[in-house]
């Protein structure tokens, strides 16, 4: 028994020893195409563009439940005895494929009345469960399921990289309005946008730049929707305006310092520089994307906006020539304060395909 107690704190403590090894590691290479290269030599371009995103779900994700009315005027819940919830993503019926909710209504009206087999997927696993459609009084059978398939929204490229042709953007993932989710895509784009307007930010009340995005004005693909940003790979250079004149090393997370940064936004209709504060950074956070406590001082920046406004999410952070982070998130008490993330996030996850 002495020895089992002695093995189980053995585990404890190299786990614990781990564990404080990952949380103080500072990065300072990364591992492209299998080659290690020190982050301060690759270079990027930083952009700060405004674009339209549409990011498309896998399967189809669950976002709520109702009761149905049938065509009897009775009330039933179909899914009630399954296991199925919101943030599940539903991708077959009766082994049929469903990758949208047209896919997915039509599936269910062909069974015309009969039991069906639903195929979700959570957190990674695969479940089943079988569910018995209502017919309601408009003769359509339906099954309980409130259900989204795409998201679409403005936000900012954050840098493009030359020799890769990609690019990264808004330096947080895009989740679902409904669940609070990671959307887990099978596809999605960038695209031009027409600015509307800009709403400022006031305390409690954050700001936003409200656009239309613009039709056949595709500028990339994107293929990775994670919680350090979006990324994917430019197809048209020309509908998103790259400086190649800004091209830029990254800073290393040792490199940045407290004190004037600036950072790229594009909420005027053209991309200028603004001034910003950083007033912490913590280097060893390798866990999520507030790795830096960020302010806008800039005037002009804050007669515009009030400060960090959603849709400038991305605006990539550039402190003595060299980029260094992204703007993530702004404090609802204080819409000249935010979170940013170290740039050695963003590139990381830019070579992990």
């Amino acid at each position: 028994m002495k020895t089992l107690k002695k093995i189980s704190l053995l585990f404890v403590l190299i786990f614990l020893y781990v564990f404080v090894l990952s949380r103080n590691y500072i990065p300072e290479t990364i591992a492209v195409e299998g080659q290690e290269i020190k982050i301060s030599d690759i270079q990027v371009i930083p952009v700060g563009e405004i674009v339209g995103i549409k990011l498309y779900t896998s399967g189809v994700l669950v976002v709520g439940t109702s009761a149905i009315e049938s065509i009897d005027g009775t009330m039933h819940k179909p899914f009630e005895n399954t296991e199925i919830k919101e943030g599940d993503s539903i991708i077959a019926i009766n082994e049929n494929i469903v990758n949208n909710t047209s896919q997915l209504i039509n599936a269910i009206n062909m069974c015309n009345g009969e039991k069906i087999t639903i195929t979700y997927m959570r957190e990674n696993q695969q479940k089943k469960s079988e569910i018995q459609p209502v017919k309601n009084k408009q003769q359509e059978y339906k099954i309980g399921l409130w259900v989204r398939d795409s998201a679409a929204g403005v936000g900012t490229v954050t840098f493009y990289n030359e020799t890769t042709q990609s690019f990264a953007a808004l330096g947080h993932a895009i989740t679902d309005i409904d669940t609070g989710d990671i959307i887990k895509t099978s596809s999605g784009e960038i695209d031009d946008v027409n600015i509307i307007s800009v709403v400022k930010g006031v305390t409690q009340e954050p700001g936003k730049i409200q656009g239309s995005i613009k039709s056949n004005s595709i500028i990339g693909n994107i293929y990775k929707n994670t919680e350090f940003g979006i990324y994917g790979i430019i197809k048209n250079e020309s509908n998103l305006k790259i400086d190649y004149s800004k091209k830029m090393n990254v800073a290393a997370r040792q490199e940045i310092v407290l004190g004037k940064a600036q950072i790229l936004s594009n909420v005027t209709g053209e991309v200028k520089k603004y001034d910003i504060e950083i007033e912490k950074i913590y280097y060893n956070n390798n866990y999520d994307n507030k790795s830096m406590l960020i302010k806008v001082t800039d005037k002009d920046l804050l007669n515009e906006t009030g400060g960090i406004i959603q849709g400038m999410s991305g605006s990539p952070i550039i402190q003595n020539e060299k980029f260094c982070g992204a703007i993530t998130h702004v404090f609802i008490n204080d819409p000249t304060t935010g979170y940013a993330v170290f740039a050695d996030k963003m590139i990381r996850e830019l070579s992990e395909n």
